[in-house]
């Protein structure tokens, strides 16, 4: 590696504050807060979603059918019927 040109690689405390848990991972963001966490004080970072928060990870995702839309008109005509007039 070439000396002098890579970012500050540190081990950082980022805090779900949706799921309340915190994530130690090494990364190169930079703050001015720290947090202490079983003893040793991190660089603290807040985010609003990881995956022990988000929907598609914990397994709480809505689905919704989407059905063409040929499929929609049926279903929501399905009940009206014509009536031919019959020829005399």
């Amino acid at each position: 590696m070439k000396p002098n040109i890579h970012p500050d690689y540190h081990v950082v405390a980022f805090h779900d504050t949706a799921a309340d848990s915190y994530f130690i991972i090494g990364s190169t963001i930079k703050t001015s807060r720290t947090v202490e966490i079983d003893g040793n004080t991190y660089p603290y970072v807040p985010i609003d979603v990881s995956s022990d928060s988000h929907p598609f990870y914990t397994g709480k995702q809505k689905t919704t059918a989407t059905d063409g839309r040929v499929a929609q008109f049926n279903r929501r005509f399905k009940n009206l019927t014509t009536v031919k007039k019959e020829k005399v």
